[in-house]
């Protein structure tokens, strides 16, 4: 009977990886194909905001193919690629802000109405990639950083849409500056939660992930 049962056990965790890894692949092809659209659309429009959310798409698509590495390799290596996810997260944050501040001495109005257009494709396609990974996001510090990053990026398509609907109402470039700024905060806030949470994991020290 026991023998019955730990076969049962290693067969359902065996189709759970395979859901995670066909899950995986889905959003990491998504973010792939939405960042050359939204860069692109960014550029056209000249919107920090919207090439910031784009390159945080690029980034998804290495957090998700980390955690298709880290897949089945067990708590220490998925605890690694969480890590590597909040670094990453981290980075992005940094970037966006030393481009705001570029933005700021040299700041040009950005296109709302591709902005707005470009922002709620993302949305959309952000949307689809959170619903996929929703029934994952506690089940490891590997699959909950990784709806940590498609949180983010709802949070951001949503403020780059409103962001193109304050630039056409001001004419202003500052609401593309603002929501870009937010953008940044949200990426550091994301880093430190994801690598507070793994590091103890990586370490071999027990933890609990728990992104707010």
């Amino acid at each position: 009977m026991d023998d019955c049962c730990s076969k049962k056990g290693e067969t359902l965790s065996r189709l759970a990886q395979g859901d995670q890894r066909r899950v995986l692949v889905i959003v990491m092809i998504i973010n792939i194909v939405m960042f050359f659209a939204e860069f692109g659309a960014g550029v056209v429009a000249q919107s920090t905001a919207l090439m910031a959310d784009s390159v945080d798409m690029l980034g998804d698509a290495f957090v998700y193919a980390l955690s298709l590495y880290a897949l089945a390799r067990g708590a220490r290596w998925e605890a690694g690629a969480a890590l590597a996810k909040g670094l990453v997260i981290l980075a992005f944050g940094a970037g966006i802000i030393i481009d705001l501040m570029w933005k700021v001495q040299n700041g040009v109005q950005p296109s709302s109405g591709v902005m707005m257009a470009m922002s709620s494709v993302a949305l959309v396609a952000n949307g689809i990639c959170l619903s996929l990974l929703w029934r994952f996001r506690t089940l490891n510090v590997n699959m909950s950083s990784t709806f940590e990053c498609s949180r983010n990026d709802v949070v951001s398509n949503i403020g780059v849409l409103v962001a193109g609907g304050l630039v056409a109402f001001f004419a202003s470039p500052w609401p593309d500056i603002f929501v870009a700024a937010v953008i940044a905060l949200v990426f550091l806030r994301s880093a430190f939660n994801v690598l507070t949470s793994a590091w103890p994991v990586f370490r071999g020290q027990p933890g609990k992930v728990q992104f707010d």
